[in-house]
């Protein structure tokens, strides 16, 4: 079983309008809501490929049953911590016109200290039946850079595996208790290092010093030249086949989930980057976040490059 953990899930609202324009009223032309956060976004592809897929996290009224309803279709169970006050919504409007993204993002409810004390308690128990633990994004008011450093901790002391996703000081806090995997991208890398990151050999020796931090298995992506990972194995690259990509948001997301599934199943390292690299390149195919095809994915899995760099 994967278990993933969105600590600040979302109902995703997308509204496509011709031409978006501000101080007027704007005809929505097609709408859709879906279940929102990195860690969701885990959830759906990791189920997709014929995971057990338990989701975690914090949500609340309304708009939290309504998030965890959307997740059913998905076949994801829902193990969230519920709370009174509501969900947040996060708005992305598309300008057909000017091919123009804009985003409103709710801060959604404050998490308390009892709270948290409440949910960790929850993950306690759902660590024990789960094999992979994917804990991903940002975290709800109230909590602090030492949220999920606490969650790695107890992942690490029940002796499974955690991948760890997130940014600044979370990330910063969060590999000081040797999460078995992150996924950080260059701006983290020198967050992390001090590094400048400048060409792919200074981007080695930044991932090799985190490798030696104890993270088992440290995952950089390269964007369209693909990714390459550092862990005990050696370092290895990966290359996708070239794709008409049709929607990259959340394929860093879909990414964490083969790398799940992989470590899950007890693969070796260069089959887990190959599963990963598929099911991201196949997400990139659909316009729908946190999704694809396996027929796609099956397609590529065999076109993807593997090189040992050392």
């Amino acid at each position: 079983m994967i278990l993933t953990v969105t600590l600040n899930a979302a109902i995703d609202k997308r509204y496509v309008v011709e031409e978006f324009r501000i101080g007027e009223v704007n005809r929505v032309k097609e709408c859709a809501y879906t279940p929102g956060g990195k860690g969701l976004n885990v959830s759906k592809p990791a189920a997709i490929a014929g995971a057990e897929v338990v989701a975690t996290g914090f949500v609340g009224g309304h708009a939290g049953n309504y998030i965890e309803d959307s997740l059913k279709p998905f076949h994801v169970t829902s193990a969230f911590y519920h709370l009174e006050a509501e969900s947040r919504s996060c708005i992305n409007i598309w300008d057909e016109a000017n091919k123009v993204q804009t985003e409103f993002l709710e801060p959604g409810f404050t998490v308390t200290e009892e709270d948290f004390q409440g949910f960790m308690e929850t993950f306690k128990e759902l660590v024990q039946k789960a094999d992979v633990v994917s804990m991903s994004g940002s975290v709800p008011k109230g909590l602090d850079g030492t949220a999920y450093q606490r969650l790695v901790k107890i992942v690490k002391d029940a002796g499974k595996k955690v991948i760890l996703d997130t940014s600044g000081k979370l990330l910063e806090m969060g590999i000081e208790a040797c999460p078995t995997m992150i996924k950080p991208n260059i701006d983290e890398i020198r967050m992390l290092t001090g590094k400048s990151c400048d060409n792919m050999m200074e981007m080695i020796e930044a991932a090799k010093e985190i490798h030696r931090r104890g993270v088992e298995i440290v995952a950089v992506s390269l964007g369209g030249d693909g990714s390459f990972v550092v862990c005990d194995e050696g370092i290895y690259q990966a290359k996708v086949p070239k794709i008409d990509a049709v929607n990259t948001v959340g394929c860093g997301d879909s990414m964490i989930a083969g790398f799940a599934l992989g470590l899950s199943e007890g693969m070796g390292i260069e089959g887990i980057l190959r599963k990963a690299s598929a099911i991201s390149a196949a997400a990139a195919l659909r316009k729908e976040t946190g999704f694809f095809v396996k027929e796609d994915m099956e397609r590529i899995f065999p076109e993807v490059v593997i090189t040992k760099l050392t």
